[in-house]
Order: C-alpha cells, then structure tokens, then sequence
C-alpha cells in the first residue's frame, strides 16, 4: 500500500530529499509545506507548495499522513530538532528516507525520521538516531553512534566506533578518528581533522582540529 507523505521545507535539501524518496518503493510524495506564505502554489521538482506548517497542523490528522523533515542544517541543527518535537508533539510519524545507492550494513539500527543520502555508507553494527541526517557521500564506519538531530555533513569520514553528541554537526568533508566523541551540539568544520574528543557544544576547526570561538 502507498505511504503518503508531505515534505516540510521546500529548499535544496528538500530537492534532495524528493529524488530519494521518488526511488522508493511505495512512497506516494503528495508535496511540500514553506514558511514563506507567498509560496503558496508554486512547484519544486513538479510538487506542489500546499502551505505552511500551522496548515499542515490543520489539515491533516497524525494519521493520513507521514512526514519527511526537508530541513537541512548549516552549523546549526536546532531548526531541524525544532520542526521534528512541534511535529512529533503532536504525534505524527516521520518516514525514514534512504537512497537507493546507499550502502547499508544489515544490522545498522535507524531512529525514526532518519536520512541517509546518494551514496552514503554506513557499516555493522552503526546506531543512527532519530531525526539524524547522514549526507551525500558521508561514510560512518563500524559501531559509531549518531545521536538524535545530529548531521553528518556530505563526504565527511567517521572512523569505527565513533560517538557523535545530539544535535552535532560534523561538516563537509570533515575526519574523525576512531574511538572518538563528539559532544552534543559541537560543531566540527568543514575539512576538519578529529584527533581528540570534542566537548559538549564546543567548535573545533582545523588540521589538527584545534577549538575555536565564531
């Protein structure tokens, strides 16, 4: 039976977010919601915009439809974090999303509303979180943890059993040693080598990553 879904956000993550789920069995995308009200009517990749997330809240009961977090993250992954609790308040579901070139050991555990991008690997006994984005590319090695909300940036490298914090954002391209964790809501930089734990909240730049202040 086909799962209808609705997409919030309608910017390039979403885009993304839309050739996924198009391979996917089953998955019937009935469009996507935009804060900006003005978008009202206009299409993204030939969907429609329907409205926005107060008319999301009334049009459809937690149980007709499911929901596909569209937001992306730059730095910051609380808008993400943001948009899953109002939802999830309110007890509706959100669909996992993977690509259909991801490669995805038979093990790997997902939390709910997870993404896991165009040719991204995760190995054994990895543990994705709820709401976690694994980015185009990105590679988390065997028997890392990826906590809830946290974004794996495109092409970024996680060695084995690395922990990373809720809420984290590893950027693109960014390299972290095994054994290592990444506290939650830090911040590492694009390009970034991980040699030592990262602390709770803290930015860390840098070949070795070294800590800094934005």
């Amino acid at each position: 039976m086909d799962r209808a879904v609705i997409v919030i956000g309608a910017g390039g993550h979403a885009r993304v977010l839309l050739d996924a789920l198009r391979q996917m069995d089953g998955m019937r995308v009935l469009g996507l919601t935009d804060a900006d009200a003005n978008r009202l009517g206009e299409t993204v990749s030939g969907l429609p915009i329907l409205g926005d997330d107060p008319w999301l809240l009334q049009a459809h009961a937690p149980d007709t439809v499911a929901l596909v977090n569209g937001l992306g993250s730059v730095r910051d992954t609380r808008l993400r974090r943001e948009v899953f609790e109002l939802f999830k308040a309110r007890d509706f579901r959100f669909e996992r999303v993977v690509h259909r070139s991801a490669v995805m050991a038979e093990d790997v555990r997902l939390g709910e509303g997870v993404q896991v991008m165009a040719g991204a690997v995760v190995q054994a006994g990895a543990a994705l979180g709820d709401n976690a984005l694994i980015n185009s590319g990105a590679v988390v090695d065997h028997d890392c943890r990826i906590g809830d909300h946290a974004h794996i940036g495109p092409g970024a490298t996680l060695s084995g059993n690395v922990i990373v914090g809720a809420g984290a954002h590893v950027g693109t391209g960014a390299c972290v040693i095994q054994g290592l964790r990444i506290g939650k809501d830090a911040l590492v930089g694009a390009g970034a080598v991980v040699v030592r734990d990262v602390p709770d909240g803290a930015v860390v730049m840098g070949v070795p990553a070294r800590r800094r202040d934005l």
